[in-house]
């Protein structure tokens, strides 16, 4: 049974509905206002990439790179990482676990 998205065009809510089959008579239904407009839109989905292959393609000097990208905590030592594969150095093991405390929100919890 898959599930798709609907986009309202009464309210523009966007639900999802799980669709029972081809043979099924039921007429999806907006969750928010009940309507029968729904109209079907594309999925959000994501990607997963390993750390190598984020370091690999990231580009700290693209143009139109977003203020958000670098609050994002999933983006933060990737910059000093790629930089110091770059530069063949080795900053060992405490910079790895310091940066991934950083990525998952526990170095500032730990220095409060």
């Amino acid at each position: 049974m898959p599930i798709y998205e609907y986009q309202c065009a009464r309210c523009a809510a966007v639900s999802a509905l799980v669709v029972l089959g081809s043979g099924s008579n039921d007429k999806p239904r907006c969750q928010s206002c009940g309507s029968a407009r729904l109209r079907r839109v594309m999925s959000t989905f994501a990607v997963v990439a390993s750390e190598a292959s984020r370091l690999a393609n990231l580009d700290t000097s693209a143009a139109g790179r977003s203020e958000s990208f670098y609050k994002d905590a999933r983006n933060v030592g990737l910059g000093a990482k790629k930089r110091a594969q770059q530069m063949g150095v080795n900053l060992g093991r405490g910079f790895d676990e310091t940066v991934e405390k950083a990525r998952s929100g526990k170095l500032v919890k730990d220095m409060l």
